[in-house]
């Protein structure tokens, strides 16, 4: 599920840019337009634009939301006191041989 909200992300994300970068601006820039044996009007164009940008801005924050919501459902945070501590293990401890002392000459 992940990882197709993933993908729908992106591929919202590629078209917002894309459309953004559609619409005329004031210089001109990449917008469209201009040719008078167009479909829609200039006027028609920039409105199906920023209509179009809107419910892509939409649908991405919706999209990043989610995938937020889910990123957090699957790291839960653990409190230290919840820990349960491992059962604990008898070792097996050699004797340790007592120390020389310390004037003693080796060997004794």
């Amino acid at each position: 599920m992940t990882t197709v909200l993933l993908v729908v992300h992106l591929l919202l994300a590629i078209a917002l840019v894309s459309v953004v970068l559609l619409q005329q601006s004031e210089g001109g820039g990449l917008g469209i337009g201009g040719s008078g044996g167009s479909l829609f009007t200039t006027k028609e164009t920039a409105n199906l634009l920023t209509r179009t940008t809107a419910i892509l801005a939409a649908l991405f924050m919706v999209t990043s939301l989610t995938l937020a919501i889910l990123a957090n459902q699957s790291s839960k945070p653990q409190s230290i006191l919840d820990i349960k501590e491992p059962a604990a293990v008898p070792l097996e401890v050699a004797p340790i041989a007592p120390a020389a002392e310390p004037n003693a000459p080796l060997g004794e």
